[in-house]
């Protein structure tokens, strides 16, 4: 509310909305948290003021309101019993009832149907898009760009000499992955990733030998591998659809920076492997079971990921699993702890909002990598979208960071079936 009012708007609350935070207010999710932190806020606005008479935060704003509604203005076929139309009586009684001539009222609600239902009463309304990091998720940063040059410049990279960017050749963001293009051939090019104006340009490995056994099949998957093996990028996000190869990527850098064959590739104590357990806003204390009967749905697709990467060597796997080496948990269970010496990765991100990534972000200790997976277009929270989850959130306010990189997946590579379904369906 404090994003409207700073703008000199006034905030109205209906009584209804409060009814409805009330009712959140004991959940232990960050609906139930964000319930708490706005009660706790009107609590301070009425140490200041009336809330019926309205209260500014403070001399640049707005007021904030508190108020009830006339039933009368609303449609008889309306029922006045649901909620939605509760809030929406109350727009139309500040509408009719406002001493100022000019006075615009506004709806602000992400329910759709409620916007629609304003619409046909004459109110205007907006969606809430204070949280968007972009208008829309073509919009979202992907990590890579072309770039024209002069065939000598692909000729140094190929020949492996440095070469340096100066900010008149362009801005690029820290860990941004570049393909030269020849500009009198296109189909001559290079791939590189930036490192910063004062660094030369990093050559991208093919991985011809793999990754604990994976070999990129496409240049995005050459350019993820760059980033997971590389220990100056502690924080990597890899989106694609299903099948593109982002979290069996991410387990192989794991793996192989963990129980590498040589002293030098084994950089972390251990591996975790996390993802939410809430898409639809259950705890799984409330799930039936043993702790590894209840996650067990979720972190099925992670096992057996894990499962191929060890192949027939499942007591390997077992043994590390056993030893702590290797944990596979439930996001529950990571919030709290403060992690040191570890690979982590996080599946599933655009189902956590940004209070939830936050929190894990702010967890991480020293020599430390994190690693945040999924696909923005698929979603089962229904409190984030694609332009407000934690994934899109990160991707965006981490991209200018020299302790980041991204990269977006673009293609399939489970199987033609899993790429044709993951485009028509």
């Amino acid at each position: 509310m404090t994003a409207f009012s700073r703008d000199g708007n006034d905030v109205l609350i209906p009584l209804k909305v409060l009814d409805e935070v009330d009712k959140h207010k004991k959940r232990q999710d960050p609906v139930g948290i964000q319930a708490r932190n706005t009660i706790r806020f009107l609590d301070k606005l009425r140490e200041m003021g009336n809330l019926f008479d309205g209260v500014q935060i403070d001399e640049n704003s707005g007021r904030v309101y508190v108020k009830g509604y006339d039933p009368f203005l609303l449609p008889d076929d309306l029922d006045l019993e649901d909620s939605d139309n509760k809030i929406v009586a109350t727009a139309l009684t500040i509408k009719e009832k406002s001493s100022e001539e000019d006075c615009k009222v506004v709806v602000v609600s992400r329910d759709i149907n409620m916007r629609v239902k304003c619409d046909s009463l004459g109110l205007e309304s907006q969606d809430y898009n204070f949280e968007q990091v972009v208008d829309d998720v073509s919009g979202l940063y992907t990590g890579l760009v072309t770039h024209l040059v002069d065939d000598q410049i692909i000729e140094k990279i190929y020949n492996d000499k440095p070469l340096f960017f100066e900010p008149d050749d362009g801005f690029f963001n820290p860990n941004q992955f570049i393909m030269l293009v020849s500009n009198s051939n296109e189909k001559k090019a290079a791939l590189v990733r930036f490192c910063g104006y004062s660094q030369p340009l990093k050559k991208v490995s093919s991985f011809k030998t793999g990754v604990w056994g994976v070999k990129p099949k496409n240049k995005e998957q050459s350019f993820a591998l760059d980033l997971l093996m590389d220990p100056k990028v502690p924080v990597v996000s890899l989106i694609g659809k299903a099948g593109s190869g982002k979290t069996l990527m991410a387990l192989a850098a794991a793996l192989q920076q963990t129980f590498g064959d040589k002293a030098d590739d084994r950089k972390y104590n251990r591996v975790i492997v996390t993802k939410p357990v809430e898409p639809v806003g259950k705890d799984i204390g409330f799930l039936p079971g043993t702790m590894e009967e209840k996650m067990m749905p979720w972190l099925a697709p992670i096992q057996d990921n894990l499962q191929f990467l060890f192949g027939n060597d499942r007591m390997t796997l077992d043994m590390h699993i056993d030893e702590g080496r290797i944990e596979v948990e439930a996001m529950t269970y990571i919030r709290g702890r403060s992690i040191s010496n570890s690979f982590v990765i996080i599946d599933e991100v655009q189902n956590m909002t940004r209070h939830e990534i936050k929190t894990v972000l702010t967890r991480i200790g020293e020599n430390t990598k994190i690693v945040l997976t999924g696909d923005v277009e698929q979603i089962d929270n229904v409190y984030v979208d694609s332009t407000t989850n934690g994934l899109s959130y990160v991707i965006e306010k981490f991209k200018d960071q020299e302790v980041a990189g991204h990269i977006t997946l673009v293609k399939g590579e489970r199987s033609k079936v899993a790429t044709i379904a993951s485009k028509i369906l």
